[in-house]
């Protein structure tokens, strides 16, 4: 079926989004087109355009800020002492939902992955250094992803951060909470039995 050309012209848009294909995008136009006001498609205009203009990246850990620093790095309530490490911005996000971080974080902004020719030099870890060596940081906790670019980015870090003098501790990985050990695949009951932890 043709459609009109702004409509199609919209789908393309949609189209160019992670995790959006075709029929995803024409439910979304559709949606927009029968649910919306003009009000409502002009506030989502705005919306996106604050983001572009407003939000950039914190000048200390890299998370995504609507000031110089991010409300963390500001928040004097945070221990200072110690840096919790993260590939994105959205990671930090999915920590502090737990509630049981009061640190602060480094986002490195990636991972290294030399099949896509990204290595140490792409990633916000000099920025790392500099700030252990000045914010008198006593532990760093290294909480990239457990697939082979976090581990090898994990394994670098380590390397980097010990002869400062830092403790390196890396978070736990494994079995998710309530699932049963018949299901888990060989390489998450490998990690599991790795990071095992005395009780």
């Amino acid at each position: 079926m043709n459609y009109p050309e702004s409509v199609e012209k919209l789908i393309q848009e949609f189209v160019k989004l992670p995790g959006i294909g075709r029929r995803s995008a024409e439910r979304i136009v559709f949606y927009f087109l029968n649910n919306s006001s003009r009000d409502d498609i002009s506030l989502l205009s705005q919306r996106l355009i604050d983001l572009k203009e407003k939000v950039s990246l914190c000048q200390r850990c890299h998370n995504l800020s609507e000031q110089e620093e991010c409300a963390i790095c500001r928040n004097p309530r945070r221990n200072k002492g110690i840096l919790c490490v993260v590939e994105r911005p959205n990671d930090v996000t999915s920590i502090e939902k737990t509630g049981t971080f009061d640190g602060l974080y480094h986002v490195l902004l990636g991972a290294i992955a030399p099949l896509e020719g990204k290595g140490p030099g792409d990633l916000k870890i000099d920025s790392l250094l500099g700030r252990i060596k000045q914010e008198n940081i006593q532990e760093v906790i290294i909480a990239t992803d457990s697939d082979t670019e976090g581990e090898t980015t994990a394994l670098y870090l380590t390397k980097v951060l010990k002869p400062l003098g830092v403790r390196v501790s890396r978070i736990g990985v494994g079995l998710p909470m309530g699932s049963n050990l018949e299901y888990a695949d060989s390489a998450t009951l490998s990690k599991a039995l790795e990071s095992r932890r005395i009780i």
